[in-house]
């Protein structure tokens, strides 16, 4: 598997957007925060601190009161793609 420079891509994609060349996917959010928290093997308490938000919110998003958005939602794909990402 060849070295990715994610940032540097991030970047990239930034000016595409700008300039209106960017291209847009649909991106899946993983449906089960609790299954993804337990892929880590981590507590709620140790995965809403990963997160940067509450337990209680933790708890809200695995019970499906409340859907994560914005950069949690991100961390959760990476979480569930390359769980090592997050725990390194």
């Amino acid at each position: 598997m060849r070295n990715r420079d994610i940032s540097k891509e991030i970047l990239e994609g930034i000016k595409a957007i700008k300039k209106g060349k960017g291209r847009r996917f649909k991106v899946e959010l993983p449906s089960d925060v609790k299954k993804t928290r337990e892929l880590l093997r981590l507590s709620q308490s140790a995965f809403a601190a990963l997160m940067g938000v509450s337990i209680k919110t933790l708890q809200e998003w695995e019970q499906g009161r409340r859907k994560p958005s914005g950069p949690a939602s991100a961390l959760l794909r990476i979480a569930n793609k390359h769980p090592d990402a997050l725990l390194s």
